[in-house]
């Protein structure tokens, strides 16, 4: 078998020797140029490296394993890969038998005032969640952090400051409408109300272990959309905690719904971000791709 191994930002060769221990392993560092120079990726890293890689990654459709190495790693835990320990586990058991190989979805940011199918836009993957509003502020507030310290809570430490500074905006989120054959495609709106934060969800988790989508999962088709309305400052720090239990959906103020795919438009441009790095401006369309990579899980 042929392996390669991406390294991410602070890793080295050192991270790799646990994974290779087969020695009829073939081992090469660096993205194969081609799907049949490798049977299987690892890549070492959190889910800034995971995103810049998908595209590529996509293209090779070869099983990808990730080894959670990063300041943010929701997309290993959302894997059940919460530990290096863990990776290494299920590295062995795909060696054995191949048999915990899982098909699932990525999200897919469409750029620009035309994002029709076919249309000449920007396009973006990415594995966990995707932002406007609030959690684009925090998260270009916490990117300018020490790597360590970003992985130590650094979204929280950047969430206090940012919540006294940004104000509610006008956002609507819009859904395809059923349509006859043969007709264009007409939108509905879903959402349309001043708006502190909208999330679009392939993942229950972001910002280091938050469940900003608590019922999301990889493998349904579908976003899941948490928008978060005008709430208080100081009442939204007091209910912040609650995110990191899934228990911010009782709050009158947060709207939650499933849809395949989404068009999002604001009074003015906004940063959009994913996977905790900056992607585009608004307007946007936000739609998933079902069954787009193949990972090595925990389970199959």
């Amino acid at each position: 078998m042929r392996a390669a191994a991406i390294l991410g930002l602070g890793c080295s060769s050192k991270d790799l020797k646990p994974f290779q221990a087969d020695n009829s392993v073939e081992w090469r560092i660096g993205m194969p140029a081609s799907g049949g120079e490798a049977d299987a990726i690892l890549l070492f890293g959190g889910d800034g490296t995971i995103h810049r890689h998908l595209s590529q990654l996509v293209k090779l459709g070869l099983p990808v394993l990730v080894v959670p190495a990063g300041s943010g790693n929701d997309f290993a835990r959302a894997l059940g890969l919460r530990r290096v320990r863990d990776s290494l586990a299920a590295w062995n058991r795909f060696c054995a038998k191949c048999a915990n190989i899982r098909p699932i979805d990525l999200g897919i940011i469409s750029a620009g005032e035309n994002t029709s199918p076919g249309s000449e836009s920007h396009k973006e993957y990415f594995c966990c969640v995707a932002g406007v509003g609030l959690d684009s502020e925090v998260a270009r507030r916490a990117n300018k952090l020490p790597r360590w310290l970003r992985g130590h809570g650094g979204y929280a430490l950047s969430l206090a400051p940012a919540i006294f500074t940004f104000a509610p905006f006008p956002m609507k989120i819009l859904v395809p409408e059923d349509s006859p054959a043969g007709e264009c495609e007409s939108w509905a709106s879903r959402s349309d109300q001043p708006t502190l934060l909208a999330a679009f969800a392939n993942t229950p988790l972001y910002g280091g272990g938050m469940k900003i989508a608590p019922r999301a999962k990889m493998d349904d088709g579908l976003l899941d959309v948490c928008v978060v309305g005008g709430v208080d400052p100081l009442r939204l720090l007091r209910l912040f905690p609650t995110v990191y239990g899934g228990k911010h959906l009782k709050i009158r103020e947060v709207k939650y719904f499933y849809a395949p795919r989404v068009r999002v438009e604001t009074e003015h441009p906004l940063d959009v971000y994913a996977d905790g790095e900056y992607v585009c401006r608004t307007p946007v369309e936000i739609s998933v791709q079902r069954a787009a990579l193949k990972v090595i899980a925990a389970t199959s």
